[in-house]
């Protein structure tokens, strides 16, 4: 596989190590910019492959990519130009509490898209829709919103049930990492007004909930009832009680953190209720059906002669956001482990066999193995990788980077949507990418520690592979305005825990709790698993260098990498490297470091060479990338903006930046 050597090359470029680390005897680390520790390298290569696509990087495709100034934020990818819940949700979920700015601005920005014109029984959408009040959307770009699923027979189509579900978990998720009353108080009516809507399809009598046709998340899949007179209607719909569950766990915080106790039990009571209800869409074996029609058919029995798939979502997502116990956990991998149908290329499938109950025969774009029929979603992977590392499968995580890999090498990142996930979706373009991509490699880091915030607390819970002996994080987890450097020692239960060379005793059962008025603003934690011989040392911390080449190697972009570097001194000077202009700018500047390091890379031969054409569009979409950002910036900064008093003053510093690089 190549490209593997050149992750430690870059981080050998671009990093310097601190004078701290954990002590790893006399075993041979691996240290990379993202990640160091001792034991099975191969594993924690694959976690720093996985950190870098976060990152411009000069070896594989990445998050810089997927930027556009259009609406100062992410686009699905570049032959996609909106922005979708269900292809978000995975990569956004596992992602969060490692992005920084502007990551987070972009990312609330693209999320905007879904809340501002979310539907209120007014606003008329694409199609002429107008969607109930709460409701959000399969995708949205500026001015336009798509409120149903936009494929296939629309007419018959619900309302976005549980892509709702899903955003109002996502948008609930940002706030709760980043504790800003300000915006909380902001989105907070409008999740209010999410889940209202998703309320008015629960039924009281079962306390489950009804979608009709594409209604869930990978829509158009789902059929709904059909009834006897060949129309479909309204069936409980397992996927939308796990997600809405997963949601008011996250509300409930919410409502907490801003002191609305009366709020939070309201929703603690619904989602109590929900749990109980998702208890009828259990089988005897402990996993999860697809649906339940009101005359009593079950979707979703494996093996059952009519109906008789395995579907994957509600199940992988039960697991993954913890809306079942540990015990009902295992019983559902344990499941998905007996049928090997449902991962044939290592990635998890939406269905195994194909499903007997769309409204469309399984033919052509609907055909088993392809799309939503068996076709592979990478959004779907990530929640899959998350259950993964819950339940202690890390070949299991493995095996699915290494499958990521296989497409990231050829920057053929989007989407394996055919051939049950072993081809992908537009295989006539030179190169592709797809937002939904990163959600494997995102997964891959977030499960390490798993990361479940709470209004008071940040609750870690380690996830280290036997093999890996220890593991060190060289980037901050956000709590927030804290920034949180992680590592662990050692194997099996923890034992203890220092924090800034301090012990720290709140820890039980597995799980630390880091509460938010205890911790330092920066702080390094080490977790000391099974007995492992604490220490007092720091976090092995990496600091990334400035870097500084010659322009003259860069023409194509030479003259706004100098007027960003001008920008970015005045800013130090000034005291505002913390703004997220400051932000935006250096991803500019990085963005153009990959570009440089990449024509050495190549030029020496440490990086293997794509075939043409993918050669050619792989560097054009790295100074595109940069083109972006900086043409993002220049429209921050523009004259609207500075009608902004707090933005006045950077946008003054870019024109005299500008004036001084011209002389």
């Amino acid at each position: 596989m190549p490209c593997r050597s050149l992750v430690l090359l870059v981080a050998i470029s671009v990093t310097a190590p601190s004078s701290y680390s954990i002590d790893s005897k006399s075993e041979a680390p691996f240290r990379g910019e993202f990640f160091s520790g001792t034991g099975d390298v191969e594993y924690l290569e694959l976690l720093e492959i996985a950190r870098s696509m976060f990152d411009p990087n000069p070896a594989y495709q990445n998050l810089a990519m997927l930027y556009t100034p259009n609406w100062n934020g992410f686009v699905e990818g570049p032959t996609w130009g909106a922005w979708w819940v269900q292809n978000s949700y995975g990569t956004t979920y596992c992602a969060l509490p490692f992005l920084l700015e502007p990551w987070t601005t972009f990312l609330q920005n693209s999320q905007d898209l879904w809340f501002d014109q979310m539907g209120d029984g007014k606003r008329v959408g694409a199609k002429d829709w107008i969607a109930p009040d709460g409701c959000l959307c399969d995708c949205a770009s500026p001015g336009w919103i798509m409120y149903k699923q936009g494929d296939g027979r629309t007419d018959i189509h619900d309302w976005g049930m549980e892509f709702t579900a899903a955003g109002l978990l996502m948008q609930a998720e940002l706030l709760l990492i980043s504790r800003d009353q300000e915006k909380i108080s902001h989105y907070l009516p409008l999740l209010r007004r999410c889940a209202a809507f998703i309320e008015t399809r629960r039924d009281p009598a079962n306390n489950l909930f009804l979608a009709g046709p594409a209604g869930n998340l990978l829509a158009p899949s789902y059929a709904g009832w059909k009834k006897a007179d060949g129309c479909f209607g309204q069936a409980y719909l397992a996927g939308l009680s796990v997600s809405y569950i997963a949601a008011l766990d996250r509300l409930i915080e919410l409502e907490r953190l801003m002191k609305n106790d009366g709020a939070a039990q309201q929703y603690r009571q619904q989602r109590d209720a929900a749990r109980h209800g998702l208890d009828q869409l259990a089988t005897s074996e402990g996993y999860l059906i697809r649906s339940l029609d009101p005359d009593g058919t079950r979707h979703g029995v494996y093996g059952a002669e009519k109906h008789g798939y395995f579907e994957a979502s509600p199940n992988h997502d039960a697991v993954a956001f913890r809306v079942v116990d540990d015990a009902s956990a295992e019983r559902i991998l344990r499941k998905i482990e007996s049928i090997p149908g449902l991962r044939p290329y290592s990635f998890i499938l939406p269905n195994y066999p194909s499903y007997d109950d769309m409204y469309e025969e399984p033919a052509g774009l609907w055909e088993f193995g392809t799309w939503v029929n068996g076709g592979h979603w990478s959004t779907c992977e990530a929640r899959m990788i998350l259950a993964y590392s819950r339940t202690g499968r890390y070949e299991d995580c493995r095996k699915s980077m290494k499958h990521l890999l296989t497409f990231a090498d050829r920057f053929r990142m989007d989407n394996p949507l055919t051939k049950f996930g072993s081809d992908v979706y537009q295989p006539e373009e030179a190169i592709n990418l797809c937002y939904d991509s990163f959600g494997p490699a995102a997964a891959l880091v977030r499960g390490l520690f798993e990361y479940i915030y709470k209004a008071d607390e940040l609750i870690l819970i380690p996830h280290i592979p036997d093999t890996v002996h220890s593991v060190e994080q060289h980037f901050p987890i956000r709590f927030g305005e804290k920034k949180i450097f992680v590592s662990a020692a050692g194997n099996g239960a923890v034992s203890s825990v220092v924090i800034n060379g301090k012990q720290y005793s709140n820890f039980k059962d597995g799980q630390i709790h880091l509460r938010y008025d205890e911790l330092p603003d920066e702080a390094s934690v080490t977790v000391y698993l099974g007995g492992a011989a604490a220490s007092a040392g720091k976090t092995n911390r990496r600091e990334r260098l400035p870097f500084s080449f010659d322009l003259s190697s860069l023409p194509e972009c030479a003259t706004r990498v100098s007027h960003l570097q001008y920008f970015q001194l005045a800013l130090n000077n000034a005291n505002l490297q913390t703004s997220y202009e400051a932000a935006h700018a250096k991803k500019a500047l990085d963005v153009a470091e990959a570009i440089f390091l990449r024509k050495e890379f190549l030029k020496s031969g440490s990086l293997k060479p794509l075939p043409e054409p993918a050669a050619s569009a792989a560097d054009r979409i790295y100074l595109d990338s940069f083109n972006r950002l900086y043409d993002g910036l220049v429209k921050v900064l523009s004259e609207p903006a500075r009608k902004d008093p707090s933005k006045k003053q950077l946008a003054q510093y870019w024109q005299a930046t500008q004036k001084v690089r011209q002389k």
